[in-house]
């Protein structure tokens, strides 16, 4: 399973497509994920801190576990079959784990309504298939290791003995 961190809510043009986009934690990788607009916008209300003059159902099932005394603990990105994802909630309750069957926009949704990190795992075999590299990241990496070498650098440095 490779650790992945939740980037954010994009819409893809011209479709107006929601979509998930996670990022390999220690690689380079990304992987986009459609979603729906109801669970988009539930997503973003979380990272965004935005409270709803009633609760939503991703905050509904928070305050569900929360009384019951469970946890969410982990989330698993598990399958991908002719374009869906497929995802596993892991809950902890009194030492006990659990897993239970999600997709995984609702996975999201409810993982950004917890005050720290929940961690985000998918499938290798998932990234391989779906995952994309972005050459603007590249770009933007070798921009910043560039500026870094221009701030350290000194004169004397370019010339010889």
């Amino acid at each position: 399973m490779i650790e992945m961190s939740l980037v954010g809510v994009r819409v893809e043009v011209p479709t107006n497509q929601p979509i998930v986009l996670l990022r390999e934690e220690s690689g380079t990788r990304y992987l986009p994920i459609f979603i729906g607009p109801p669970e988009a916008t539930a997503i973003v209300y979380a990272l965004q801190g935005m409270d709803t003059p009633r609760p939503m159902t991703h905050d509904l099932l928070k305050s569900i576990l929360d009384e019951l005394g469970a946890t969410l603990k982990q989330v698993f990105i598990t399958e991908l079959h002719d374009g869906t994802y497929y995802a596993e909630l892991e809950i902890i309750k009194d030492g006990q784990t659990q897993r239970i069957s999600s997709r995984p926009s609702d996975a999201f949704a409810l993982a950004a309504r917890y005050p720290n990190t929940v961690p985000i795992y998918a499938e290798e075999s998932i990234l391989e298939e779906a995952g994309v590299l972005f050459d603007q990241d590249d770009a933007e990496n070798q921009i910043t290791e560039f500026r870094e070498f221009l701030d350290q650098v000194k004169p004397e440095d370019f010339f010889g003995d």
